[in-house]
Order: structure tokens, then C-alpha cells, then sequence
């Protein structure tokens, strides 16, 4: 028998979308042509009242809005407040790293803080935090006139990577804010907190920082969309259903135990004990509605025997172990 020709790699058909070259946007030159708008004025004059000093204004070369390139005290600048916890070995490496080179080549985003005086970073926490252990007295920054820039935290911030529990913390914490200073549903939030099930596990979070959310984001994923109701509504409803989520938790721990008393051992054990319970596999709606949803999972999860288990069916279950955060 001849020997079998190895397949051919192939690759895939699918396309990124990207724009004919050269044809958006604005040219060089005319990013710093024009009179300046009213708000950009005022925003100047507000900068250096605060004791900083504008280096330049000019207009974005994507879209064609006008920022200011300034120099602000470094002590007028904070993190946005519901940005996701510092991580202090981020900002032991780029403190290292910027005092190697003894220069600040990345400017921080900031936008005027609701407070006088006050400019708040939605990307550039860890950078800030740099400056501040190295004790800069001031910092550079990219001002953008229109605050509501702070509360596209995630599409902005590419400084370090968000693991889920940052992720989840972080959207929770602006639905928060957000719901304090508007009243709109929740749905016409999606750009801000990109997925609804970021919500709930945020508040799973908050209730319990050791929380396993990787062992319940693809499930989340299935049965939690963004709500019609107002923002102060809406996060009762994620308030209840991250109630259930950690029920939910409670019942898998106390199956994982009964797995480990019977001699299991086994990183995968969580993601083993969820995958028993969760029935979405033979569910072939796109998004099963939620409380029946939880209703039936946790039903199954009360009812898990650890007695039927076997160590060979764990051992086959493979994939990655659920403590991902």
C-alpha cells in the first residue's frame, strides 16, 4: 500500500475588514490646522490653571478630534475609579525599565475628573504608578476634552492584559458609576462593558475575591445578555443572578471535596463537576432564558453523586483547569 500523502495545511478564507489605503482620515499637515473649538480653549486654560502647561493641541489623525499634548503635576493625576486593582509587580518592571532609560516615552490618556483640579487616567494606571514610585514631580498626557472617554476603559486600555477577574471587577465598578450618573438601560452600555456576563462575575467578585469565574463564563456567555431595564435596575438583576452564581459555586466545591475524599486528584476536578451539571450542550436556543437556566443547572448540582464518578471518566475530561484567573 502506497504511503498517505500528509494534508495540506490550509488557511483560512476569512478576511480582516481594512480600509483602502490612504483613504481615511486626515493628512499630516492638517492635524494641527484650524481654530481651536470652545471646549478645547476652555480645557487649556483649565490645564494651566491647574499648574500644568499645554505643549501642543492638535487633532486626531483617525477621526479628526482635538486633544491636548500636556505637561500635568503628577499628583493631580489619578486612575479612574473603578479601574481594575494595581498590579504591583507591573510597576516594579516599568519602573525599572523607565529608569534604565531615564525617559517617559509613553504618554498617559487623561480626562478632566469631575472634580476641580482633578484629571483622571482611564489607560495609564500602571504608567502613573511607575512615575510616582520613581518620584516624577509631573507626568505627559494625551487630554481629551470629552470625559466620557473614561468610561471606554476597555477599549482603551492595552497597557496589560486583563485576566477575567480584572476584567469582571472593572466593568462591574463602571456599571456602578455609570448608574449613578445616568439612568439609561443597561443595552445601550454594550460598547462600555463589551460582554453582560463581565457584570455578574463582577459582582461575584466583589462578594468573594477567590471566586472560579472561568469555570462559569461559558455558560455565562450563553444565558447572560444585556438588559432593557435602566442601569439602577439592571444591576439588581445582576446582583441576583451573581446570588445564584455563587450558590451555584458552593454546591461545585462541595462536590469537588467529595471527589478528592474518594482519592481524586486532579486540576481539572471544578471543570469536570460543571460540565456534569451543565446541560447547555443539548440546548440548542442561542440564549436559553437565565433563572431556567441556573434552575436546572443548580438542581444538578444538588444532586451530584460523587459515588457514580469514576477516575477514568476525569481523566478523559481533559481541557484546561477552571482556576484560569
Amino acid at each position: 500500500m502506497p504511503p498517505k500523502k500528509p494534508l495540506k495545511k490550509t488557511r483560512s478564507t476569512k478576511k480582516r475588514k481594512v480600509g483602502a489605503k490612504g483613504a481615511r482620515g486626515l493628512e499630516a499637515s492638517k492635524l494641527d490646522g484650524g481654530a481651536l473649538p470652545a471646549t478645547v480653549e476652555g480645557l487649556k486654560r483649565q490645564i494651566v490653571k491647574d499648574g500644568g502647561v499645554v505643549l501642543s493641541t492638535y487633532r486626531d489623525p483617525l477621526g479628526g478630534k482635538w486633544q491636548v499634548f500636556a505637561a500635568l503635576p503628577i499628583d493631580i493625576v489619578e486612575p479612574t475609579p473603578f479601574q481594575r486593582d494595581l498590579s504591583e509587580t507591573h510597576v516594579d518592571k516599568l519602573s525599572i525599565a523607565i529608569d534604565k532609560l531615564d525617559r517617559f516615552l509613553d504618554p498617559i490618556i487623561a480626562v478632566p475628573a469631575g472634580d476641580a483640579g482633578k484629571y483622571w487616567s482611564p489607560n495609564g494606571y500602571h504608567r502613573l504608578g511607575a512615575m510616582k514610585q520613581l518620584g516624577a514631580k509631573s507626568i505627559t498626557a494625551l487630554v481629551v476634552p470629552d470625559p466620557d472617554v473614561a468610561h471606554k476603559i476597555l477599549a482603551l486600555n492595552t497597557e496589560k492584559a486583563h485576566n477575567l477577574r480584572e476584567k469582571s471587577l472593572e466593568v462591574s465598578r463602571l456599571a456602578v458609576t455609570l448608574a449613578e450618573l445616568d439612568g439609561g438601560p443597561e443595552k445601550n452600555f454594550a460598547l462600555e462593558f463589551e460582554e453582560a456576563a463581565f457584570i455578574t462575575l463582577g459582582f461575584c467578585y466583589q462578594e468573594n475575591g477567590r471566586f472560579s469565574g472561568g469555570a462559569y463564563h461559558s455558560i455565562l456567555k450563553r444565558i447572560d445578555v444585556f438588559l432593557g431595564d435602566k442601569l439602577p435596575k439592571a444591576l439588581e438583576t445582576r446582583r441576583a443572578r451573581a446570588a445564584q452564581l455563587l450558590e451555584l459555586n458552593e454546591h461545585v466545591n462541595e462536590a469537588v471535596k467529595g471527589l478528592k475524599a474518594k482519592g481524586l486528584e486532579s486540576p481539572y476536578l471544578k471543570a469536570f463537576v460543571v460540565a456534569r451539571v451543565n446541560h447547555l450542550r443539548w440546548v440548542k436556543q442561542k440564549h436559553p432564558d437565565f433563572d431556567d437556566t441556573m434552575a436546572t443547572i443548580l438542581k444538578a448540582a444538588k444532586k451530584f453523586n460523587v459515588a457514580n464518578v469514576r477516575a477514568d471518566q476525569v481523566a478523559r475530561s481533559g481541557g484546561a483547569p477552571s482556576s484560569e484567573e
